[in-house]
């Protein structure tokens, strides 16, 4: 009596394959969103910053994690610190990894950066006419 009940429930069931798969799918995909919109820009930006800190050399103005600012005065290629002026005289020993941003740094070339320059100097030049 019983068994012809469980016999009938277990025909019209779908292949259990198909079942964890729809299971486990939104899963993936929110790992997916996750990545594309948050890991991924994240390790571009920590990329960027490694390059820039690597990059900083002799007479680079900075500004360090604690807000100080300063130049670079003495910069070696494979040493973890600089040396930083941060007033006339007083020069301080930074790791290169507590440098935050470089203030003087070049604009990419795709950008427009002597085009723009040369766009500035000529309304400067246009104004001084006047």
């Amino acid at each position: 009596m019983f068994i012809s009940e469980a016999y009938a429930q277990a025909a019209g069931a779908a292949p259990a394959g198909t079942d964890m798969l729809t299971s486990f799918l939104p899963l993936v995909l929110i790992f997916v969103v996750f990545w594309f919109l948050m890991i991924r820009p994240q390790q571009k930006r920590m990329k960027e910053h490694r390059a820039l800190v690597s990059a900083a050399k002799k007479g680079d103005k900075i500004v360090t994690n604690g807000g100080i600012l300063g130049m670079i005065t003495k910069a070696v290629d494979g040493e973890n610190d600089v040396e930083v002026e941060i007033a006339t005289g007083v020069k301080v020993r930074v790791l290169r990894s507590a440098i935050q941003d470089v203030l003087n740094r070049p604009m990419p070339a795709g950008k427009g950066g002597k085009a723009v320059e040369a766009k500035a100097e000529n309304k400067n030049e246009g104004a001084n006419d006047a």
